[in-house]
């Protein structure tokens, strides 16, 4: 055999190729299809004419593939064949954990031939069949062990990057389908043309969430490339959106936040698990705001829902989910007009100790624990008191009792819009 820079002399073992039990390329491929069905469960699921067709063809490549090696020949275009298979099954869902245990399953019954071939009588007297190698077919065996595993490793390495390729860019396709569908239905164009393009059906109501995520703790490190940590950060965000809700959500985001549609299917007491999911997810405790209204409605419900969310900003509330029911008295209280400019008045002696006022909406953040409201301020819990106190003294509101409390938090919420 003449042997060219690609090539090199063909393995044998006790003078035949080491390559003979594999010759009959279409029907061990037709066994090995049959193996796969029995054994490999997710191809026991494929429709007959996939059994029949593809996945009977790819396995005489990797057959022919693992044939010509042994017998010393580079076959470029069966890995490419092998390459494109494994793209076509990446954009039908095939698991390539499925493909991967195919190939080792089709491997073992391949080894196991080539050793069964040359396999010799044993001991007389008995049954036994045992492998006779001379020193030569040792070193053979030696040489067809370190090829084997340069087989595996080709068929491997060709399937994963075809697929991971052919992967990312299906979930490109997607998320600038998600991107376009989302964009037209906050602003307010959703066409059934542009869902049809897309691939994604509209809802006929969604719930708007509005996000605000706050900085991961490691984005100010020094040591640290802060712009990476963000990036992290979301990326582990849609990655929990993506196994909590799959395709149905559509969203915008950023490291700081943005907008999520789902539709309504989704029940509500969901919504507040899957933000303290994403918070988890995000190594922050993430705050949001939701409306739930018919699909034409979208682009005023995104804009009220960021509304609230500002205001839950602007209040300091912790990481949660709020609906408009939860902040419908705060919203009123926003409002323009002297009813607004009258309550934020009510603060205005504690202009010269904004450590009182910032005492007063820790304490009310913190739903009236002193001891919290101690701890987040780095004070005794008899500060707390004394400084409470100073604040009935100074307004003539007293936040001990109901009343004061009541106006003494609508005007802390006024007087906070207005600043705005």
């Amino acid at each position: 055999m003449t042997v060219t820079s690609e090539d090199r002399p063909g393995l044998t073992m006790s003078g035949k190729p080491m390559s003979q039990p594999l010759q009959d390329v279409r029907g061990l491929a037709r066994h090995m299809v049959g193996h796969f069905v029995e054994n490999v469960v997710p191809c026991g699921t494929l429709p007959g004419e996939a059994i029949r067709g593809d996945v009977t063809s790819i396995t005489r490549i990797c057959l022919e593939l693992a044939v010509s090696m042994l017998d010393g020949r580079n076959l470029p275009t069966k890995i490419q064949r092998l390459q494109d298979a494994a793209a076509r099954w990446a954009r039908e869902g095939v698991p390539i954990d499925t493909i991967h245990h195919a190939i080792h399953e089709g491997f073992k019954i391949g080894v196991d031939l080539v050793v069964a071939a040359n396999a010799s009588a044993g001991r007389p007297g008995t049954d036994d069949d045992l492998l006779v190698l001379t020193k030569a077919d040792y070193g053979s065996l030696i040489d067809g062990v370190k090829l084997g595993v340069e087989i595996l490793n080709r068929m491997t390495t060709a399937v994963s990057l075809a697929y991971v390729r052919e992967l990312r860019a299906v979930v490109s396709e997607h998320h600038t389908a998600v991107h376009t569908l989302t964009s037209a239905l906050l602003a307010g164009h959703p066409t059934s043309t542009m869902a049809r393009e897309c691939g994604i059906q509209v809802a006929g109501s969604y719930a708007v969430l509005a996000l605000a995520i706050p900085p991961h703790p490691e984005e100010s490190d020094t040591r640290l490339d802060g712009k990476v940590v963000a990036r992290r950060k979301l990326r582990r965000v849609q990655a929990e959106l993506a196994i909590r809700c799959g395709d149905k959500a559509l969203s915008l985001l950023s490291v700081d936040g943005g907008t999520i549609l789902i539709p309504e299917t989704t029940p509500a007491a969901d919504l507040d698990e899957l933000i303290g999911r994403l918070s988890s997810a995000a190594g922050v405790a993430i705050v949001a705001t939701t409306l739930t209204v018919a699909a034409r409605t979208i682009p005023t419900a995104a804009d009220q829902a960021h509304e609230l969310l500002d205001m839950a900003q602007q209040m300091h509330c912790p990481g949660g989910l709020y609906r408009f029911d939860d902040l419908a008295l705060e919203f009123q209280l926003t409002r323009p007009g002297p009813g607004r400019e009258h309550l934020g008045s009510l603060l205005a002696p504690l202009d010269e100790h904004p450590e009182l006022l910032e005492t007063l909406r820790c304490h009310i953040a913190n739903d009236l624990n002193r001891r919290l409201t101690a701890r987040a301020m780095h004070v005794h819990t008899n500060t707390v008191d004394y400084r409470l106190r100073r604040i009935a003294q100074l307004t003539g509101i007293d936040p001990a009792k109901s009343s004061g409390l009541w106006h003494l938090r609508s005007a802390l919420v006024a007087r906070t819009q207005a600043a705005e």
